[in-house]
């Protein structure tokens, strides 16, 4: 870097420019350039020159060849298509490292000899690398060399510029900026601006020293021809503001063009050697004021001594200049007098506007934005200026006249300028403002530098610090040399680096720094010298090192050894989060521990502060401190105490002697508000309990301050009492003392706090800032436990700037609050009253809304804001209102499902909320419409208008409407305001194709580079932000398909490694709106390949081309190798061994031929199925082998649906399970599954309430200090009680619970008094309960209201239908005999189940909501033998409660396990564990059931046709595919919908009917040879239409492979449509899709009903039969009258329908209609995905991780390796697409590929069988997994058993079917 000269092969001593400038957006001139050769060989000069024309080029006189290349300038690509961006970004990059090496290459001429001359030393200091401390990992110096030096030689360039797009910036006035001055200056609008201007070396380390010429005209306003006489008098005025050129160096002379009048010369000279990237000019018709010279310094009177210092500003600015720059000739005395001499002979300061940065820091002169220039009225502005100023001047010093060596010493360069102008601004706003900044700062740091951020230094990197990084780096180094500092002047002999930047400083100018270059070794080394303290450990954990510390500490008094114990304990936050990251630990570098020394501070009962050090070496340590007090604390009422409080008053009162004798004054006495008793009332002062009185007498010391003197960076936790940080926030002066106690108070907030901080507020004496933030504490103070005394205190401090209301005891919070005239003379009075009109917005209830009171108030302060006599501008004042009434309008309640904005509304907006807005929204409008006439300060108010818009569309209270910001983005406005403006359209959708155009033509050929830059970094930044607001949701068909296809999509199998990231992309590429944008396709690439294109805005371009099109892949280029002649044989490539690739996964057999092999255990469904009662006969045709895997189990069944058993794999030892075959505990005393899900939810709930903490275990009499509460409370209740009595079955419904809870509240009012703590915290926990169950009651009393309703309409069931099975001839290969018929058991289906009304019916699927699938845990299920004979079946008994649902299937097992077994005995087979396989479900439902009356007719049930069960697979093992196919989740077990839960599996249509399994087209012949014939009997007989809620059938997946709808077999064969089926209704979905489409302008039409008069359409109903409106859609979700989704969605495609009707096609309306259906078609189908609940997922993944983490499961921790683990057969005997392991199904979790926990136990279960399949259940392998089953089995019961509504088979773990056969 630095020496890059030696490779260059010269370098550059001196350097002259001369240019002409034309103020039309052109220069040209020449450039003089006297190169050094370096060596011998020296044949070619390359220069860098961008954007320039070469005219021509001599070296030493002679004309010499040069070829000049802009590789940016010419940027092409192959194809210019939007999907050739990657070659685009190639092809960039590729450019920046042409131009490396330079743009200009010159060759030296023939007639050039280049003689040497001498030789010199470079290369550094020699003696850097020989000190071996502090040892600086990275570069190291190097040795001096002697390198030969040859003669200069001249070199002559001739070049010109025409409107150049980066380096140097032409403002000009246009039409839309007529009043804009013309001028031109350089910008830093690219890291190589310098080579944009001037042919040099771009290089930092390249310096040389300048001399300037400058043409410009005289004058730059034009007149008309002027006779003789008045041409002389013309001139005088002409010259009020002649063209003024300001340089980097001293100005030598101004003179009159020799041979043109009109033009003038600047001559400047710059003899100090700088680089090419620290000169800086600036030409244009600029007011020049000098900044006179201090004559107060020490400096000789004459002022001779001072640089020259001067500031320049466009007309119109020059009043502004002088209230700027007034400090700055203080700034310069202080460095000067500090650090030592200005390093150059004049400082200037040039205002310019369209700065891309606020400022640009060249040699002698600093470029500002004008946006810093502020007038004497304004207040805000004057910080940031005078800091912003201070710092410019202070770079002079370090960062121009000195420079970091090395990239990675970035830090201590902008450190150590930010270090000195902070100090000078201690002197200029004195030391409270400066330590409450640096607290601030750091923290800040601590919250950044938490593992995510690099050190500030790493000598091992030589590149620049990414400029992501530079903010942090520039945060932290200044108070990491702050921290230096303190620590070398406390253990060293200096005063710390107040004497090692003087002595730094002076080698600079003295010429010992080499080349002026500073590096971190040199630095450290140092300050070694300078304190005799070695830097090295500070420097590794500060400098090189990454992480802050987090302390923790607590004292106790230890009487017997008259010490403090302080514990100490230390983490490192950074450290921990990289510690299994080791690429990060060696990038980062977090440190583990740190170690130094730490001041503590403790304030003895006298009020002496005695200082202790405490040497921290471990991160764990208890010290013992000596303590100095002999005696306890100054009571309050011993004679001490009294004359300390008297000294204190003096001393308030301004006896400056009694202020010093006290050594610390208490801040609150001397205040008149709390001397008189009556003020003491009005304010409700609180003061301390006696109890607390008596403990303060009883400390030994006031307060302990810990790291008192700012020695680290780390955050600290110190535990003490309230009273000590009410002492230390009212005694210590530090006001960084007083900012920690206000926020550790501010954490528990009680009365007394709250009059603790309303003091401090009042008192003047605290610094304004400490007031402030007492201000926003007490919003922690207003809350309804405190009855609101928080908000009343600020409303009480308020008051004191408005009108006193007539009655001194008003109610504060019904006053209307007229203000006073403004008077802001009171700086700290004007803050304080911003803080409080700030902290009142920030009070809220507990359901996030702000009180009416404070939306009233803010709104009167806008209204009746009066600032006609104030002095000072009131525009930042109304800023801060108008920004404090946005968050008041704004609810606070926390967003949902992780999303930025809530989709779920906020509290319901009343009349009074909707009156307060439009209050709001009108005078808010009504400033900006005054800030449009009357302009405020940078027109800050219309800034704060659009934020207060933007804000209050994301929280969807206003439409999001850019129409009315549109002209506030075009240009002519402020720049805020645009970017405001664009910020707002970016929040929107402003991807349509004409807002595209705009943004990309603003892209291209914005006037403002500011704005081109902003709008292009929001583009890329918006669709993000728009995904994660919820206002652009990327759909989820991609992860419903994973799902679908899971286990079986080998082509798929790559989808399950892509991030939330990558599937976001790929949303965002295949939209419509965005990726597929014909407008970007058009103009993305154009603009980019542009010359004149912004380099920023370049590479924004191509990052958006990359986000939102799929690049193509480049062709390689093509190389040719020649090889020797040498034959060579091409061998045959390896066969490998056959791997079988499915491009489709395995799917079920169609009707239409023979049964194709599948994975999945055959088990054929009966050919025939008659129902005897019923004169009507069904034919079932074949269905497709359904998969005994995971199946797809429905918590609820009616009629006729029953399940088929799973056959469980031979190689897998039977478990029989303990759980999961009787109804689960919890329901032991009867309660119903509804009940139990309800009572869960709601003690889950209340368990997490906030105000839940007293109740959340029993009452212990020690613990909670109640002696006597068993003595007053008989009967006591908790939560932790209720949850295990509702957790062991001791509730027999829902309102024994509600009654234990009542009791609990009960028993809390009566022990403790009305008022009190706990008191309060019942009420509120009882109000919330209320809240929530009074929901559940008419949740559940809806469902059996409806339930009942449908039972009464439905017919009388029909006499129970048996199925009898008698033993065929030809039943099975397998045996020759079959069991007589009269001992074959009967089969019965009970059509209606056990959840059947009086009459048999089932109730409606509408009346109850979806239930989701049990998650009660999945038995194992045994063998169809080792199943006994069930006991005889009972007749329908009496309709049980409707949440105990029994469809008959359990009896219906019975009778098929039952056949099985006892065709397996005939066969002679062995059946073991057959007295263990009995049914206890079976029995327990006997018990429940009355005895059932025999059937009606045994002779027809003998008649009655035969139920095959299809021929069974031999008694071998299955195969390997099969055994697999057992833990693949099946179809239906992962639709796209809901699963059809007991609310949406619809009742048959009538008993006879029965539905086919999906895929049943056509009859099939069976595995045992019998055809099914087709259905050719007469159609079963419909329902009645009773109701819109009778038989909806359910929903069929129309995703992946099941698009293909269950079609059941008609009479002619051909296939029926099935309809699809009723989603429960769910109101806020509903809600949510209807605020979505309100958000779009469109919609507007539709919102209300149609007006015939008002809209011009008198024909409308008589046309249109059914109106609707979304207005109505509303109103009846409101009212409840909608019982589906399906409904919902009716009447919104009815509002469509009918426009289509009404309207012609292509008219208004009809567009209208055609954008809101699109909407809200991508709306439902959102809507309608499911997948694992937030819940379910945490669960899961919380026992994935202890799964993981357990010693059990490493065999399966890992996806298998068969190269590493010796076992290449492994992916022949288990295919890739089902191999799985934890870390695989853990990735799928976090993924979403589960919608049910089913899937994921599947999946689970496929693992186990992969390792018994391919290593056997004997082996060690398969020892592990079976005992890995039983774990898992185990974590997941609970799991499964916290779902709500569980069906009463899953209760008694029943296997569920994989597929349905469904009546109707």
């Amino acid at each position: 870097m630095q020496r890059e000269h030696l490779r260059r092969g010269f370098s550059i001593s001196h350097q002259k420019v001369v240019l002409e400038v034309d103020f039309s957006g052109s220069l040209w001139g020449h450039t003089e350039i006297t190169v050094v050769p370096t060596s011998k060989d020296l044949k070619t000069l390359h220069l860098h020159a961008r954007q320039c024309v070469i005219h021509s080029v001599t070296v030493a006189s002679h004309p010499a060849d040069f070829v000049h290349s802009d590789p940016l300038a010419s940027l092409t690509i192959s194809n210019v298509d939007i999907h050739n961006h990657p070659e685009l970004r190639r092809k960039v990059y590729s450019s920046l490292q042409e131009g490396d090496e330079g743009e200009l290459s010159i060759a030296i001429p023939k007639e050039v000899s280049l003689r040497q001359s001498g030789q010199r030393a470079v290369a550094g200091i020699a003696s850097e690398a020989a000190t071996p401390e502090p040892q600086t990992p990275g570069q190291q110096g190097h040795n001096a060399l002697p390198v030969p030096e040859f003669t200069p030689i001249q070199v002559k360039i001739y070049y010109s510029l025409k409107n150049p797009a980066d380096g140097i910036q032409f403002v000009q006035p246009s039409e839309s900026y007529q009043t804009r001055v013309p001028h031109v200056y350089t910008t830093p609008s690219s890291p190589d601006a310098a080579r944009c201007w001037v042919p040099c070396v771009d290089n930092l380390w390249e310096k040389c020293t300048w001399d300037f010429e400058f043409v410009v005209p005289r004058s730059l306003e034009q007149h008309d021809a002027l006779p003789e006489e008045e041409e002389e008098e013309e001139e005088d005025s002409t010259e009020d503001y002649p063209t003024v050129v300001i340089c980097s160096g001293e100005l030598v002379e101004q003179i009159a063009h020799p041979n043109n009048s009109s033009k003038t010369i600047f001559i400047y000279s710059q003899p100090i050697q700088t680089s090419a990237q620290q000169i800086a000019w600036a030409a244009g018709p600029f007011h020049t004021h000098p900044i006179p010279t201090d004559l107060s310094t020490a400096e000789d009177a004459s002022g001779t001594t001072q640089p020259l210092m001067h500031a320049f500003c466009l007309p119109g600015h020059e009043s502004l200049l002088a209230t700027t720059i007034s400090f700055m000739r203080s700034a310069m005395s202080f460095y000067v007098n500090e650090f030592g001499s200005y390093p150059f002979g004049s400082h200037k300061l040039v205002f310019v506007e369209e700065l891309p940065s606020q400022r640009f820091d060249a040699a002698t002169l600093s470029l500002v934005t004008v946006d810093l220039l502020h007038g004497e009225d304004i207040i805000d502005q004057v910080y940031e200026t005078r800091h912003s100023l201070s710092h410019a001047l202070a770079c002079q010093w370090i960062g121009i006249n000195i420079h970091p060596k090395f990239y990675s010493d970035t830090w201590l360069v902008n450190g150590l300028g930010l270090y000195i102008t902070g100090l000078f601004m201690r002197k200029l706003f004195g030391t409270n403002e400066y330590r409450f900044r640096l607290k601030k700062d750091m923290e800040r740091v601590i919250e950044q530098d938490n593992g995510s951020m690099p050190p500030i230094c790493q000598p091992s990197s030589y590149e620049p610090p990414d400029p992501v990084h530079i903010p942090f780096i520039n945060l932290k180094a200044p108070l990491v040399l702050h921290i230096l500092d303190r620590r070398l002047g406390k253990s060293g002999t200096s005063l710390g680096l107040s004497r090692v930047l003087p002595k730094l400083f002076l080698s600079a100018l003295s010429g010992e720094m080499t080349n002026n270059q500073i590096s971190t070794h040199h630095f450290l080394r140092m300050c070694r010298k300078v304190s005799g303290i070695d830097p090295r450990s500070f420097s590794e954990q500060w400098i090189y090192g990454s992480g802050c510390p987090t302390f923790g500490f607590s004292a106790s008094f230890n009487r017997k050894k008259m010490a403090v114990e302080i514990t100490m304990r230390q983490e490192a936050p950074a450290f921990k989060a990289n510690e299994d990251n080791e690429v990060n630990k060696l990038l980062f570098k977090p440190v583990g521990f740190f170690e130094g020394q730490m001041t503590i501070r403790i304030h003895e009962a006298d009020g002496t502060p005695y200082e202790h050090v405490l040497d921290i070496r471990s991160p764990f340590k208890r010290y013992e401190v000596p303590f100095n007090t002999k005696y306890k604390r100054v009571r309050r009422n011993t004679k001490r105490y009294l004359a300390r409080q008297a000294a204190a008053q003096a001393a308030a009162e301004g006896d400056a002697d009694a202020a010093a004798a006290m050594d610390m004054v208490d801040m609150g006495f001397g205040l008149e508000v709390w001397e008189k008793e009556q003020e003491r009332e009005n304010w409700k002062v609180a003061d301390w309990t006696e109890e607390d009185e008596q403990n303060m007498a009883g400390q030994t010391y006031e307060w302990i301050r810990i790291d008192a003197d700012f020695e680290w960076i780390a955050a600290i936790a110190f535990d003490q009492k309230d009273y000590m940080w009410v002492s230390q926030l009212q005694r210590d002066r530090d006001v960084v003392a007083q900012y920690e106690a206000i926020m550790v108070l501010s954490k528990t907030p009680n009365s007394i706090i709250s009059s603790t901080f309303t003091k401090t507020v009042l008192v003047t004496n605290y610094y304004y800032r400490i007031r402030c933030e007492a201000a926003a504490a007490l919003m922690t103070c207003a809350n309804q436990r405190l009855d609101w005394i928080g908000l009343f205190h600020l409303f009480k401090l308020f008051l004191r700037y408005c009108y006193e209301p007539d009655d001194s005891k008003a109610d504060l919070f019904s006053h209307t609050y007229v203000p006073r005239p403004n008077d802001f003379s009171d700086i700290a009075e004007y803050f304080v009253r911003k803080a409080i009109l700030t902290a009142i917005s920030r009070v809220r209830f507990e359901n996030g809304k702000t009180p009416p009171v404070i939306r009233r108030f803010l709104i009167d302060q806008l209204r009746f804001n009066d600032n006609t006599t104030n002095p000072y501008a009131d525009a930042f004042y109304i800023c801060n209102i108008i920004s404090a009434l946005a968050s008041a309008t704004v609810s606070a309640r926390p967003p949902e499902r992780g999303e930025f904005i809530s989709n779920d509304a906020g509290p319901v907006q009343d009349q009074e909320d909707l009156d307060l807005l439009k209050r709001a929204l009108a005078e808010v409008d009504r400033y900006r419409s005054m800030d449009r006439l009357i302009p405020t300060y940078h027109n800050v108010v219309t800034v704060a208008v659009i934020e207060f818009h933007l804000l209050l569309s994301l929280a969807s209270l206003v439409p999001h409407d850019p129409r009315p910001f549109f002209p506030l983005t075009r240009e002519g406005n402020y720049i805020a305001v645009r970017l405001a403006a664009f910020d707002y359209i970016f929040l929107g959708k402003w991807y349509t194709p004409k807002i595209m155009r705009y943004i990309l033509s603003v892209m291209a050929s914005d006037s403002s580079r500011l704005v081109r830059r902003h709008v292009a970094r929001s583009a890329c930044q918006s669709l993000a932000l728009l995904v994660s607001m919820g206002e652009m949701k990327t759909p989820k068909e991609a992860d419903s398909l994973l799902i679908e296809e899971d286990g079986n999509g080998g082509e798929k199998i790559k989808e399950n490694k892509k991030s939330e990231l990558d599937l976001m992309i790929k949303a965002l590429r295949k939209d419509r709106e965005v990726g597929k944008n014909e407008v970007i396709r058009e103009l993305l690439m154009p603009i980019a390949l542009a010359p004149e294109t912004d380099s920023e805005v370049r590479w924004c371009l191509i990052k958006l081309a990359d986000l939102l099109i799929r690049g193509s892949e480049e062709q390689p280029p093509k190389v040719t190798i020649h090889l020797p002649p040498t034959p060579v044989v091409e061998a045959p490539p390896p066969i490998l061994p056959p791997v079988k690739l499915s491009t489709k996964p395995p799917r079920p057999i169609k009707a239409g031929g023979p049964p194709t092999p599948s994975p999945r255990t055959s088990f054929t469904l009966p050919p025939k199925l008659k129902l005897v009662p019923s004169s009507a006969q069904v034919d079932v045709s074949a269905a497709p082998t359904p998969s005994v895997a995971a199946p797809q189990i429905a918590t609820h069944r009616r009629g006729g649906d029953f399940s088929v058993p799973k056959v469980p794999p031979k190689t897998a030892p039977v478990h029989k399970e303990k759980v999961g075959r009787v109804a689960p505990r919890a329901q032991a005393s009867g309660m119903s599954a509804q009940d139990l899900t309800a009572c869960k939810n709601a003690l889950k709930k209340l368990q997490e309430h906030k105000k839940a903490s007293l109740f959340l275990q029993p009452v212990d009499p020690v613990r909670d200090r109640a002696p006597n509460y068993f003595d007053i409370i008989k009967s006591p209740m908790d939560l932790g009680t209720m949850g295990a009595k509702l957790k062991q079955g001791q509730y027999k419904n829902r309102f024994e619970f509600e009654a234990d809870f009542k009791l609990m509240i009960n028993n809390a009012k009566t022990y403790n008094m009305q008022g009190s703590f706990a008191y309060n915290e019942a009420i509120a926990i009882d109000s919330f309960f209320d809240k929530i169950w009074v929901r559940i009651n008419k949740t559940l009393e809806a469902t059996a209201h409806k339930a009942a309703a449908q039972a009464q309409a439905a017919p009388p069931p029909p006499p129970p239908r048996s199925i009898q099975i008698p033993a065929p001839s030809k039943f099975s290969k397998a045996g020759n005999s079959a069991p007589p018929p009269a001992s074959v058991p009967t089969i019965k289906l009970k059509m209606g189940g056990g959840a059947s009304g009086p009459n048999g019916v089932a109730p409606s699927p509408s009346t109850s909501k979806p239930a989701p699938k049990p998650k009660g845990r999945k038995p194992k299920e045994p063998r169809l033998s080792e199943v006994p004979p069930p006991a005889p079946i009972a007749a329908p008994a009496p309709p049980p409660p409707a949440d105990e649902i029994d469809d008959g299937s359990a009896d219906l097992l019975a009778e098929v396990i039952a056949i099985e077994e006892q065709s397996k005995k005939e066969k002679g087979h062995d059946r073991r564990h057959q007295s263990q396989a009995s049914t206890p479900s079976h029995r327990e439902k006997e018990r429940e059931k009355p005895p059932a009356p025999p059937p009606a007719d045994k002779g027809k049930e003998r008649q009655a046709p035969k139920l095959i069960i299809g021929k069974r697979k031999k008694e071998a093992d299955l195969t390997e595919d099969e055994i697999l196919a057992l833990a693949t989740p099946a179809k239906k077990e992962r639709p796209n919908v809901p699963i059809p839960g007991p609310s949406t599996v619809p009742p048959p249509a009538h008993p006879n009917h029965v539905v086919t399994p999906r895929h049943t087209e056509s009859p099939v012949p069976a595995r045992n040879g019998i055809t099914i014939p087709k259905l050719k009997d007469r159609p079963p007989k419909s329902s009645p239409p009773t109701s819109e809620h009778s038989g909806v059938p359910p929903r069929i997946s129309i995703k992946g492979k099941e698009k293909e709808p269950s079609r059941p077999a008609t009479p002619n064969g051909k296939p029926k449509k099935t309809p699809a089926q009723a989603t429960p209704m769910n109101e806020k979905k509903c809600r949510e899709i209807l605020r979505t489409l309100s958000k779009i302008p469109e919609c507007h039409i539709f919102a209300k009903p149609v007006d015939p008069i008002l809209d011009g359409c008198p024909t409308y109903y008589e046309e249109i039969k059914n109106p609707m409106d979304f207005s109505t859609i509303s109103s009846k979700l409101s009212n409840g009258q909608y019982s589906t989704m399906e409904e919902f969605s009716k009447d919104v495609e009815l509002i469509f329908s009918n426009c289509r009707i009404f309207n012609p096609p292509t008219t208004y309306p009809t567009q209208c209609a055609d954008i809101v259906e699109r909407a809200f078609k991508k709306e439902w189908a959102r809507a309608t995905e499911k997948k694992l609940s937030s819940n379910e997922k945490s669960a899961l993944r919380k026992m994935m991780n202890q799964i993981i983490s357990e010693p059990l499961s490493w065999v399966f921790r890992e996806p298998v390796d068969p190269v590493v683990l010796g076992i290449p057969t492994y992916f022949d005997v288990i295919p890739r697409k089902d191999a799985r392991d934890l870390k695989t199904i853990l990735q799928k979790l976090n993924q979403d590929k589960y919608d049910s926990v089913d899937a994921f136990e599947a999946d689970l279960d496929l693992m186990i069988r992969n390792a018994i399949v391919f290593n056997g259940a004997d082996s060690e392998v398969g020892e592990f997994a079976l005992k890995l089953q039983n774990r898992y089995r185990e974590l997941l019961a609970p799991i499964k058993g916290g779902g709500n509504a569980k069906r009463k088979g899953s209760e008694m773990g029943k296997p569920q079917p994989a597929k349905k056969v469904k009546l109707g």
